[in-house]
């Protein structure tokens, strides 16, 4: 069995790499996340909709197909994940993957949102793809999700100008990529 390599950050909760065995806690985090992230910012029915059962498999894939640099990290009590963040190379056509790394996901169970755990997960990500030998960073956020904009721009994040209309819900989600540089300080 992997073990996973775990690092503390300053609030005390473990930050670990993801295994396969994390999948079914990890979909209820990402789906009760968007349900409470989205609410008001994209359809009810399709947040009401989202069903942890169902993307446990596709997780699990996920999980099981995972190829450094690209990692699945997570904040929570050691056992049970809480938050999670997930980084790759750029999928950008734009953006040379061998330099560009991404945030791909960030979400925290609401009732850790506040916490600090936030900014434990981004310090995590942005220390990663460091690692990994990327210069620099890039995500992509809701346009309309003011609260997670001031969370990045907060961590030293800024909006590079590009945009984009994601529509592999079945409607269009207007979005807006987030950019910074990684020096490794």
């Amino acid at each position: 069995m992997l073990v996973p390599s775990v690092r503390r950050y300053r609030c005390g909760m473990p930050v670990r790499h993801a295994v396969p065995g994390d999948a079914a806690a990890l979909a209820v985090v990402h789906v009760r996340t968007w349900q409470a992230a989205y609410a008001g910012l994209i359809r009810q029915d399709h947040l009401d909709s989202l069903d942890p059962a169902q993307r446990e498999p596709g997780w699990r894939r996920w999980l099981t197909g995972l190829r450094p640099p690209a990692a699945i990290l997570i904040w929570g009590d050691g056992v049970t994940p809480d938050g999670f963040v997930a980084v790759q190379p750029s999928r950008d056509p734009d953006a040379d993957p061998a330099v560009t790394g991404e945030i791909t996901a960030i979400y925290l169970l609401p009732a850790h949102q506040g916490s600090g755990a936030g900014r434990e997960l981004m310090t995590a990500a942005v220390d990663h793809l460091t690692s990994a030998g990327f210069r620099r960073a890039t995500l992509w956020v809701l346009t309309t999700n003011a609260r997670a904009r001031r969370f990045y721009e907060a961590a030293g994040w800024s909006a590079d100008g590009a945009s984009k209309v994601d529509t592999s819900h079945g409607f269009p989600l207007e979005e807006v990529r987030y950019g910074r540089t990684l020096d490794g300080s």
